[in-house]
């Protein structure tokens, strides 16, 4: 955490070492922190210069006068400075960037009246499409069609990792053939259980993000004509609005998907309560998935499937799949 105010990762862990060393020298601070005592002594020299700690009975050692012994100054004189450092040049930074983004939209004003820039090609898309997820802040809106074309999957996991852990509402409505694979059923299942939302719909328009309500990418095309990938970045303006109206209307008619219900645990289901894996097969049946093509999706057996389904139709007191879909919604298992 000391990285943010300049120092490397073995300053930061010598330093830290001595927060339960008050007094050491260079070969004791070298073992606990596991780095050679050279190092170290070159570290703690250059921490010495900084204010950060100071040296005491100076001294050489072996045959001669004690080594050379280090004490930290208190962090909250030593640091404080430190971190003003950061806070300007953040404030520098911030400041730069308002420039840079205003001078990109006048400029851009005298083009495509700043609302839309084109991207074309994979290696483009793809750091545009990573730069709207990763410099999300508050929420992410995406609608997924197909397979991926210019962002591989795993980079994709990566940033969408990376969002839910900042705390960015993410919510995804997904195309009913776009979980057509185990592997894909199992990422989304994993980002699910991380915080993502997923609803499913039988059919959509297009692929999009939409990323704080700000900004918008949309592929331009989406045939198989074998041309560049291209797409457009909606900047705010009446069509990024209609964006952000489409994505709430799907996600208000889409079911939801792999999500933890009411009554759903992880755990084996109770006498009352389904369990998340029987839910997951609930939710695939209620999208129009067929037990074989469900069972597929969840690396299941169809046994397995139609076990699940009876079980939950015990436990809801119904004589039809119909009746639990209703049941289902009405209990809020779904």
């Amino acid at each position: 955490m000391l990285q943010a105010l300049g120092l490397s990762p073995a300053e930061e862990a010598v330093y830290t070492a001595m927060l339960v060393r008050p007094s050491a020298s260079a070969g004791e601070l070298a073992l606990q922190a596991g780095i050679a005592e050279a190092e170290s002594d070159r570290i703690l020299r250059d921490l010495a210069a900084r204010g950060l700690v100071v040296a005491v009975n100076p001294g050489g050692g072996n045959d001669g006068p004690p080594p050379t012994c280090y004490r930290l100054t208190p962090p909250s004189v030593a640091l404080a400075p430190l971190l003003a450092e950061q806070r300007n040049a953040l404030h520098l930074a911030e400041t730069a960037f308002s420039k840079l983004t205003e001078q990109y939209r006048t400029t851009a004003a005298h083009t495509a009246g700043g609302v839309v820039e084109v991207v074309v090609g994979v290696e483009q898309v793809a750091h545009r499409f990573l730069q709207l997820q990763r410099g999300a802040q508050r929420e992410l809106l995406v609608f997924l069609v197909g397979e991926p074309i210019a962002v591989p999957r795993e980079d994709t996991d990566t940033s969408e990792s990376s969002a839910l852990e900042r705390g960015v509402d993410f919510r995804v409505v997904a195309d009913k053939e776009y979980l057509a694979g185990h592997e894909v059923v199992q990422d989304v299942r994993e980002a699910v259980a991380a915080g993502l939302v997923l609803r499913l719909a039988d059919s959509l328009p297009l692929k999009m993000v939409v990323s704080d309500r700000e900004r918008a990418m949309v592929p331009l095309d989406m045939t198989e004509s074998g041309g560049e990938p291209s797409a457009i970045v909606v900047h705010p303006s009446g069509l990024l609005t209609a964006l952000v109206h489409l994505f709430e209307r799907e996600w208000a008619q889409g079911r939801p998907m792999f999500t933890t219900g009411a009554g759903a645990h992880d755990e084996p289901a109770s006498d009352q309560q389904p369990a998340a894996e029987e839910l997951e097969v609930l939710a695939l049946l209620l999208a129009g998935f067929s037990d074989r093509r469900a069972a597929s999706e969840l690396g299941l057996s169809i046994r397995t499937v139609e076990r699940r389904v009876r079980r939950l139709m015990d436990l809801s007191g119904v004589e039809s799949r119909l009746q639990l879909g209703w049941h289902a919604a009405r209990v809020g298992w779904l």
